[in-house]
């Protein structure tokens, strides 16, 4: 990169940044928290199964299937759609002001940087449920693509979202067929009865699935009790879990989880519905259809995953409809709180929401590293220790502090500390970081 070409590359300044993107980058923050708090304070699988622990009665019931309504993938997928819509905003404004190639450069270091993020969160900083390093994988692919049309992108994510769905369909049907084989196996075993080979594999397949997807007590607490121990032995612990989700997910998941809704961000930003820019009445139609649909499919599955006592075919059943439910959700927020951005109401709480979503990276790193010292041995050690709805009251905790510390950091600096330190690994400059507005001392 040239120094001529170089000056026309740089990040985007405050004045610069589009207020509606950040209050809806600050809420997809926070409601990611709320959705991995679970995974922070509790064993895996209870993340998604309230029966293995923290609590599937009463309180801890109502906070389940609050989350698993409004919140189960919903956030994750408005992210996914500012990644898109942010990608968009870099290589626009770059490409717009002269830059040619090196718009490729800047945006290839950005993505690979976060893949190498991501290795640190996982493996450092032991979060097994980490999403930066997905969203670099799959952000390697959106460059041919930015020049699309909107309508183009948008049929794009939904057919990923299709296929993704057609996956999870033949896997329901594929473990239904399994389940019924060692039903079978399990009948003619309890009745003294030889297997057959084929039966035989089916119900060791099926058992080992049980014990992966429903964990013994005693498995239960020897996972509890890894988390207490020190820093360096939950490294070893997480670190084949980390592993085997690295080598999985992106083509399992992530294309169809991910990169489909970073296409539709991409569209919906074209489309200046981000901007809050559109009718009330446009929003409107969001929040009608998008809530109408989406939580209406969440409540059929959350209702038959209740009513089969949390099964494991009941999850799987569910799954097919999974994306449905979580993009119309996901619509339904976004054009709820384009409207809370177009009205100007509580116009602090924008304010702080939208400072939360400027230093998103920031924050969202700062999320593990609390949760690391609150839950885990080399810190409070309390992991496994707090009910399902009692995680909650962290959550409250941590949404007010990055409420008060965010904006005052911004009245102060221009970006937040790792917002900073990426800016200078994508762009080869240290950009300025205190504001010069900034009259304090």
């Amino acid at each position: 990169m040239n120094h001529s070409t170089s000056a026309l590359l740089n990040p985007l300044g405050k004045k610069q940044r589009i207020k509606s993107i950040d209050v809806l980058r600050g809420i997809a923050v926070f409601g990611i928290l709320l959705m991995n708090i679970s995974g922070f304070g509790l064993p895996m699988p209870a993340y998604g199964d309230p029966s293995i622990a923290g609590g599937d009665t009463g309180l801890n019931l109502y906070a389940w299937i609050t989350t698993n309504l409004f919140f189960e993938g919903t956030m994750r997928a408005i992210f996914s759609m500012l990644f898109g819509a942010g990608f968009i905003i870099l290589t626009s404004r770059n490409e717009g002001s002269g830059a040619g190639l090196e718009v490729a450069d800047v945006h290839y270091r950005r993505v690979i940087w976060l893949v190498i993020f991501g290795l640190i969160h996982a493996y450092l900083l032991l979060w097994v449920g980490e999403i930066l390093f997905s969203y670099g994988i799959m952000g390697l692919f959106l460059f041919p693509f930015r020049k699309l049309a909107p309508k183009v992108l948008l049929t794009a994510g939904i057919v990923l979202i299709l296929i993704g769905s057609f996956w999870d369909t033949m896997d329901y049907y594929s473990l239904k067929s399994l389940h019924e084989t060692a039903a079978v196996a399990k009948h003619e075993k309890a009745a003294g009865k030889e297997l057959s080979k084929e039966n035989k594999k089916s119900l060791e397949k099926w058992e080992a699935k049980v014990k992966d997807k429903k964990p013994t007590e005693e498995v239960v607490k020897e996972r509890i009790d890894a988390m207490h121990k020190g820093y360096f032995s939950i490294v070893k612990t997480l670190a084949p879990i980390n592993y085997q989700g690295q080598q999985m997910y992106p083509y399992r998941y992530d294309v169809w989880d991910v990169l489909s809704m970073m296409f539709i961000g991409m569209a919906l930003f074209k489309y200046r519905i981000f901007n809050a820019s559109k009718s009330y009445r446009f929003y409107l139609t969001m929040v009608i259809v998008g809530f109408s649909i989406g939580i209406t499919v969440n409540i059929f599955e959350t209702k038959h995953i209740i009513a089969n006592n949390f099964s494991i075919m009941s999850f799987s059943e569910s799954g097919r409809t999974y994306n449905v439910g979580r993009f119309f959700t996901a619509m339904g927020h976004i054009g709820l709180i384009m409207i809370f951005c177009k009205s100007g109401i509580l116009k602090f709480l924008s304010n702080s929401l939208a400072a939360v979503g400027n230093m998103a990276l920031t924050n969202y790193i700062m999320h593990t590293i609390i949760c690391g010292l609150l839950f885990l041995g080399f810190g409070f050690s309390l992991f496994g220790k707090l009910e399902r709805y009692e995680l909650f009251y962290v959550v409250l905790s941590i949404w007010i502090f990055q409420l008060i510390l965010s904006p005052i950091w911004l009245k102060i600096f221009n970006y937040g500390p790792l917002e900073w330190g990426w800016r200078y690994l994508i762009y080869k400059q240290w950009p300025k970081l205190k504001d010069e507005n900034y009259k304090g001392q």
